[in-house]
């Protein structure tokens, strides 16, 4: 059974940065594409980012891109999402996701396995 833990979250400013981390076990880390998702009360998970098994391909939304970089690390069976220039809208609980099989997704339908969740809180 596949676990996902993820790390990092926390209260920033406007501005700053913030490195979220995701630990995944239990089955071969680079059979999975991998995704980040947010979600902020009273709004439904929506995607954030996501990567292909091999880490060839990236995919963001909107806001998220040219501030959010996804990677990820086969060897050390983790997947990261730095976030860069922070603002209040990103303020959410973040959720890693795992997919079996290369393409990543924008859907949260299309995952398989999730974890418990991070929060980041960001000020103005």
């Amino acid at each position: 059974q596949v676990q996902l833990i993820e790390s990092g979250g926390g209260l920033v400013q406007a501005g700053d940065s913030l490195r979220l981390s995701c630990a995944f076990s239990g089955r071969t880390f680079s059979s999975f594409a991998m995704g980040w998702f947010r979600q902020s009360p009273g709004k439904e998970r929506g995607f954030v980012a996501a990567i292909t098994w091999d880490g060839g391909r990236t995919f963001y939304n909107d806001s998220a891109k040219g501030r959010f970089t996804i990677s990820r690390d086969n060897a050390k069976k983790s997947v990261y999402l730095q976030m860069n220039n922070l603002k209040p809208d990103d303020t959410a609980v973040y959720y890693c996701a795992a997919r079996e099989g290369y393409y990543a997704d924008s859907s949260p339908t299309a995952f398989d396995y999730w974890g418990q969740g991070t929060q980041v809180t960001v000020s103005s």
